[in-house]
């Protein structure tokens, strides 16, 4: 298949793009790289693709084939720009888009909302015009457990209502589901959306709580404890949540019951953790205990995500394989790594 993956410097889309290249897909990876986070870890994801330039800021208008998949390469684009991206679809005349590109974090959308607009909306549109106008034959795109906003309901089920978001990095993933269904209507395109639950693992984000843990018991820092540490959150490891989505991108896309080619899925763990549980894991693999500074829950979360992936496992027949402590373990293998450009000592 030709492929295009959208946030390919990112955590999940770098990882996706890998995968899918090194089974002799057709990548075309794309990102904007911008500075939401430390870009040192974006470029350090594309070196681990195969992906150098001779200074570390790649320009826009190039095309990088990766040193490493032959079937791999990247440009530097922002899906917000919809001339790029309809020059590039109709040039590719791509199979499937995998949409992992968007501005990130529930926090952020609380101090920062205009930049969620940019690509979360308005590049998500440039996405699906594409779709409308090459022929796309599928596009597979993330959406968020955030959708769940104040249901109370556990484990999380795809027919939830999701019409209750608390921050507006959840209404524009919910926008953008409601925006694909419409789309696949009325074009005829399957579009699939993944809810993924707190995704950890090696190559994560630093303002992911893995990080900002790991970092500050290595520091001998406080780390911040909100809701008084009465949250659980079904954290679910990167290997997973790839394995769900090249699932779903590799499974024809079923008709629902509205005779449409739309679908959503929960990607998650299947098991929630509280949050005090998934800090002694923390704790064991940094050899220390956390100081701890406990603060109550800050605008924009929820207490508890706990996902249903039963859909998934029968579209795809493909479950969470990874428990806690291994993926605990595997991060902070890498995060004391040299492959970790953010690593603290």
């Amino acid at each position: 298949m030709k492929i295009l993956i959208t946030g390919a410097a990112g955590f999940i889309g770098s990882a996706v793009a890998q995968r899918l290249a090194s089974r002799g897909d057709t990548v075309i990876a794309i990102d904007n790289i911008n500075d939401y986070y430390d870009i040192r870890l974006k470029y350090a994801r594309l070196r681990r693709m195969g992906i150098y330039y001779g200074s570390e800021d790649i320009p826009c208008g190039i095309r990088i084939q990766s040193s490493v998949y032959p079937s791999l390469y990247f440009e530097r684009m922002d899906i917000a720009d919809k001339k790029a991206v309809d020059d590039l679809a109709y040039t590719e005349q791509f199979d499937t888009i995998v949409n992992l590109a968007a501005q990130a974090g529930v926090r952020y959308s609380i101090t920062n909302p205009y930049s969620y607009l940019h690509s979360n909306l308005t590049g998500f549109l440039n996405i699906l015009e594409a779709c409308r106008n090459t022929g796309i034959k599928h596009l597979v795109f993330a959406s968020s457990s955030s959708v769940y906003g104040l249901n109370e309901k556990t484990p999380y089920s795809e027919t939830d209502k999701t019409d209750t978001p608390v921050s507006l990095y959840a209404a524009t993933k919910k926008s953008d589901e409601l925006m694909a269904h419409a789309y696949s209507k009325l074009y005829g395109f399957a579009a699939t959306g993944l809810r993924y639950f707190t995704v950890y693992g090696p190559w994560g984000r630093p303002d992911m709580s893995p990080m900002l843990f790991a970092s500050a018991i290595i520091a001998g820092e406080p780390i911040k404890v909100f809701n008084h540490g009465d949250m659980m959150r079904d954290f679910t490891y990167i290997d997973d949540i790839v394995d769900g989505t090249i699932g779903v991108i590799d499974t024809p896309a079923a008709i629902n019951d509205n005779n449409v080619f739309f679908n959503i899925y929960n990607i998650g763990g299947a098991n929630s953790v509280k949050l005090m549980d998934f800090i002694k894991e923390i704790e064991r693999a940094c050899g220390r205990e956390a100081k701890k500074e406990f603060l109550p829950m800050q605008p924009g979360d929820v207490q508890c995500t706990s996902a249903d992936t039963t859909a998934l496992e029968c579209h795809t027949g493909i479950r969470p394989r990874h428990t806690l402590s291994e993926g605990i373990d595997a991060f902070m293998a890498w995060y004391r790594s040299e492959d970790n450009p953010l690593r603290s000592h």
